[in-house]
């Protein structure tokens, strides 16, 4: 893989070096804006600890792939649990600082750094360890005494379990913050007092008393070792592994060089570059935050020589990071949850994902044309190896992800085919020499993959609790029969029915997405919101899909929008703008699930109904997200600007494009022809909102900008002076 490739614009050259994004102040920007903090730098022998506990538990993972423990998945669930839960203690700070008695004291805990593991943080692991192994210890007749006593514990079984509801509440807050183990308080909170609640209300019931609950998390299948942590623990470990192995083999790097070289030549290839490295990008980091810092560190530079304006180019980057997520082959995380909740293969979930991810990439795509045109980007010509030549040198990067497909569609398990991929991407890493895993770098890589889900693992746990109380008081059904009383009430038909309960649990899902992880999120609209949508008739499909596309979309919807802060940060634009910007290229994402959980031929968005259903879905939807695009880009691809008239004209189009019968698709593309034609005919059609663009790029870069003028990178110190 080449070092470094130029970009060149008349005299001036600007260094575009993929090697950026394996930078330190790059990951450590990357990690301020994820949904799970920051933890700690750690180094000396607590580093050497705490990487050969993450190897072992990454081997433990690995073995259970293919000689499961003979005591069953929950037995793995208890082990695996014990390895990694001590970790996040070790590994994440408390956030909480007590007053010094010296004046001059360093603080215990920080951001990223935070220096070492303090003695409560110890005492918190070994407690950890301890109860998490509990039922496996040789007490009590051991872990086959442990399940009798399910629904009859002993007082020490209450106090280990009440100690890990503690310590996985604790762990939840530590990596993502205070809203999840809040919520997870209120659902105990109404476990214990539900008997207390009047008796003529829906949501009433009998209370449970302090054991039950305890029985209820700590012994029973729907608790902590329900299928949140099963999840967690055989899917989506094993990808976050294959990731860092695929990252640790300069993976990244090629995928971000081959968008550079493949669109080098035109005026919307900045934007082009940026979409397709985010893409690309998704299949190594399965983070919005994180892809949308790592392309904007290369792409950046790019965008603004081009012209774009800072706020523009962040939400193009943000936009393609989120994408990350929702494409094909390596989804987000709860994907996989998907797949067990339905009881089916995640090939059958990637099948679902393909058009939906089509139709998204597609809006974005149609954004960058007319953005290019409209605001007068101009070509910047890349001086870096032809495409073809970075194809024959590194295009075996894409074999291990071809394997994945393959292997899926030979009918092996998922984590069977990403195990095999991990170990072809690890073989594979011998024919780059700078990036060739040694039996170090790969103790490393799957000690990365263990640390990465750490985050992942302390929400899935502390899911248990939503999950057990759901199940324990019938909290889902009661909730969902609010919700469709609701619609119900205001509205009448099947049809207004089911289109109102989908607003309601869109905006319930976009509420919630925005201070809880896109686990959570999704484990708690399932359990509640998808039940609604269920008792209507919708398919288990249309209604998992589109609660996980609500869940995933959080990271672009103001006013958090992680991934449009992040973008913010390294393009120096303004935070709010930038989301705005954020959901214009992201429009097509908000719409489409509603379109497959409402309209008639919605599922054959999901590749469900036969080839004349899917392709119909398909081609009006491209119709309908080309009208979408019009309307909130005012340009008409292929003629002109667009005034007020015909984008109003264009967003009626999309409404009936996207309700997929046969004759609200007639009506739109009539619709968008005419505002075709009334561009076509208007005589500013060909004018450009800001002609003086491509001539004086350097205007779009305010004061502070995150690029200099040499295109440099500022640190993450720097850029959180603009937020």
């Amino acid at each position: 893989m080449p070092d470094e490739s130029a970009v060149t614009e008349g005299p001036r050259e600007e260094a575009v070096d993929a090697s950026v994004m394996e930078d330190a102040g790059v990951r450590e920007l990357a990690a301020q804006f994820e949904e799970e903090k920051p933890g700690r730098r750690i180094t000396g022998p607590v580093d050497v600890g705490v990487t050969a506990v993450a190897a072992l538990a990454a081997l433990l993972v690995l073995r259970q792939v293919f000689r499961p423990l003979a005591q069953g998945s929950q037995y793995y669930l208890v082990i695996f649990l014990g390895l990694v839960l001590p970790l996040v203690f070790v590994l994440y700070p408390s956030g909480i600082r007590f007053r010094r008695r010296h004046a001059d004291a360093a603080p215990q805990d920080g951001p990223v750094l935070g220096g070492g593991p303090t003695a409560g943080d110890w005492v918190l692991a070994a407690v950890a360890l301890v109860t998490c192994l509990y039922p496996v210890l040789p007490f009590q007749h051991g872990y086959d005494g442990f399940l009798d006593r399910q629904g009859l514990l002993e007082p020490l079984d209450v106090v280990m379990g009440a100690a890990l509801l503690v310590l996985v509440v604790e762990a939840c807050r530590r990596t993502t913050g205070w809203v999840l183990p809040v919520v997870c308080a209120l659902f105990l909170a109404y476990d214990y007092y539900g008997g207390l609640l009047p008796q003529g209300w829906e949501i009433a019931h009998a209370g449970l008393d302090f054991d039950q609950i305890v029985d209820a998390l700590y012994n029973s299948p729907s608790g902590f070792y329900g299928t949140p942590l099963d999840v967690a623990a055989s899917y989506i470990v094993l990808f976050t592994i294959y990731g860092a192995v695929l990252d640790l083999s300069g993976a990244g790097a090629f995928f971000v060089e081959l968008s550079v070289a493949a669109f080098r030549r035109s005026r919307s290839a900045a934007g082009r570059t940026a979409v397709a490295s985010g893409f690309l990008l998704g299949t190594v980091s399965g983070s919005g935050a994180a892809t949308t810092v790592s392309i904007g560190a290369v792409t950046w530079p790019i965008l603004r020589r081009a012209g774009y304006p800072a706020e523009r180019a962040g939400g193009m980057l943000a936009a393609a990071g989120v994408g990350a997520i929702l494409s094909p082959p390596t989804l987000g995380a709860a994907a996989f949850i998907i797949a067990e909740y339905l009881d089916v293969s995640y090939l059958k979930v990637l099948g679902w994902a393909t058009v939906p991810t089509i139709l998204y990439y597609l809006g974005i795509l149609l954004s960058v044309e007319i953005d290019a045109r409209r605001f007068g980007a101009r070509a910047v010509h890349l001086r870096v190896p032809a495409a073809g030549s970075l194809l024959l040198r590194f295009g075996y990067h894409f074999l291990s992800l071809i394997v994945i497909i393959v292997l899926l569609a030979l009918g092996r398990s998922a984590t069977q085919a990403v195990v095999w991929a991990t170990l072809l991407a690890a073989v594979l890493s011998v024919l780059d020499r700078r990036h060739r895993l040694t039996p170090r770098r790969l103790v490393e890589a799957l000690a990365a993959g263990i640390r990465g889900v750490l985050p992942v693992v302390a929400v899935c746990a502390a899911a248990g609790v939503i999950t057990a109380s759901t199940t324990k008081t019938g909290l889902g059904p009661q909730l969902s029969s609010l919700m469709v009383g609701w619609a119900q009430a205001l509205a009448t038909g099947h049809t207004a029915v089911v289109a109102l309960t989908a607003v309601f649990a869109a905006i319930a899902m976009t509420l919630l997405g925005l201070a809880i992880p896109v686990t959570a999120s999704f484990i708690i609209g399932w359990v509640i919101l998808g039940q609604a949508l269920l008792d209507l008739g919708i398919s288990e499909p249309a209604t998992a899909m589109f609660i996980f596309y609500f869940a995933v979309l959080s990271e672009a919807t103001p006013p958090t929008a992680l991934a449009s802060v992040a973008a913010a940060a390294v393009t120096g634009g303004r935070v709010f703008p930038t989301m705005w910007q954020t959901l214009r290229y992201a429009l097509p994402a908000y719409l489409v699930p509603i379109a497959f959980v409402v309209t008639p031929a919605g599922q054959g968005l999901l590749g469900i109904g036969g080839w004349d259903r899917v392709t119909f879905a398909l081609a009006a939807s491209a119709v309908g997200v080309l009208a979408l695009s019009v309307a909130a880009g005012g340009w008409f691809t292929g003629i002109g600007v667009a005034s007020v008239v015909p984008r109003v004209l264009a967003g009626l189009a999309a409404g009936a494009l996207l309700w997929l019968d046969l004759w609200t698709v007639a009506a739109g593309v009539v619709l968008l022809a005419l505002a075709g034609l009334l561009v076509f005919l208007s005589p500013r059609r060909s004018s450009r909102a800001n002609p003086d663009l491509a001539a004086n790029p350097e205007r779009v870069v305010r004061d502070g900008s995150a690029a200099d003028g040499g295109g440099r990178l500022r640190g993450p110190a720097d850029a959180r002076g603009d937020l």
